[in-house]
């Protein structure tokens, strides 16, 4: 009887040993299941304003990032600020059928005609960082840092610095792309109140400079600037890499403690320049959110749910006592 008790307990216990198996196989079969249902969701297309700049390279990394979790792959492109190549981009996303198409325009108007072939085509197209300003065609959302806002925050620093004596200005700008046009304009709007309640401290900005948004550029456009306004007192570049440059610039003018740039961006480029006080400050954006965002809409717009056309995310100033409370600077 023991030996007969002994044998069915062996022939039970492997019983449930080979249930538990097949539990765990199914379950194994069932993640592998869901798995490859994640990954034949489709594609998404990214055509970058530039992936030079570390920016943008955030946005396509939280994108990608955002999308796989959602079952979508992110083909990321970068246009190098040419508004053709941006386009061409966009045909090429068309053929390889993907289910909706983002950019950051090269051009805000320029871009409009590769819109409008998507449109056509039934893609919705999404853009962030850098709104589309024409009307041939349509985007379903754009997701932006709010840059008249900081471009107000700019303008309340160089008020801050140059306030009770005045001096001379000047902007290094990116003038095709919408979101430094707000930039500019919001920057603009608090100078002029200023000037607007002073006689003797007025900021006179005296030169507005394409600078490309570029390291490069924005050192060329500076040396020109202070050749012709030896007294300059400050900057405003649009961006972190251009303001590098115009320091850069002033570094080998012997001007590096005359002039004082305010930038826009926070990249950690940027604000190791503010740590190191060859920036003055910055009005930050959050490009991690900007690219996560971005995603949360186009999937809400699958689903079919109601998306809003426009959503900004607020900028805030970020001087050299940011920096130093900083995480990204204090990780020991």
């Amino acid at each position: 009887m023991v030996r007969l008790s002994m044998a069915m307990i062996l022939s039970l216990l492997v019983a449930i040993s080979g249930c538990s198996k097949t539990s765990t196989e199914s379950s194994s079969d069932s993640k592998s299941k869901e798995s490859a249902t994640l990954e034949s969701k489709g594609t998404i297309g990214f055509s970058a304003l530039t992936l030079t700049n570390p920016f943008f390279k955030v946005i396509a990394d939280k994108m990608q990032e955002e999308a796989a979790k959602h079952g979508y792959e992110l083909i990321v492109l970068s246009a190098e600020r040419d508004v053709k190549k941006q386009a061409d981009h966009v045909d090429e996303f068309l053929v390889k059928g993907v289910s909706a198409i983002i950019l950051n325009p090269c051009d805000s108007n320029g871009i409009g005609p590769a819109i409008k072939k998507a449109n056509e085509k039934g893609v919705p197209v999404f853009t962030n960082d850098i709104k589309y300003d024409g009307d041939e065609g349509k985007v379903v959302c754009h997701v932006a840092t709010d840059n008249y806002q900081g471009g107000k925050l700019a303008g309340e620093a160089m008020v801050k610095l140059l306030g009770d004596s005045g001096g001379k200005v000047a902007i290094l700008h990116f003038p095709q792309a919408e979101s430094c046009q707000l930039r500019v304009k919001g920057f603009h709007e608090i100078v002029n109140a200023h000037n607007d309640k002073t006689k003797n401290a007025k900021i006179e900005v005296v030169a507005t400079l394409d600078g490309g948004g570029d390291r490069d550029e924005g050192s060329k456009v500076t040396k020109d600037v202070i050749e012709s306004n030896p007294d300059l007192s400050a900057i405003f570049a649009i961006n972190d890499p251009s303001a590098l440059g115009a320091r850069a610039s002033l570094e080998a003018a012997g001007k590096a403690d005359q002039v004082t740039i305010i930038a826009f961006d926070g990249q950690e480029i940027g604000k190791q320049a503010i740590l190191e006080g060859k920036i003055l400050c910055d009005p930050i954006q959050f490009p991690d959110q900007i690219g996560k965002v971005t995603i949360e809409q186009i999937i809400k717009y699958f689903n079919g749910d109601d998306v809003k056309p426009e959503i900004l995310i607020p900028s805030k100033l970020y001087y050299k006592a940011d920096a130093e409370k900083d995480p990204l600077f204090n990780k020991g």
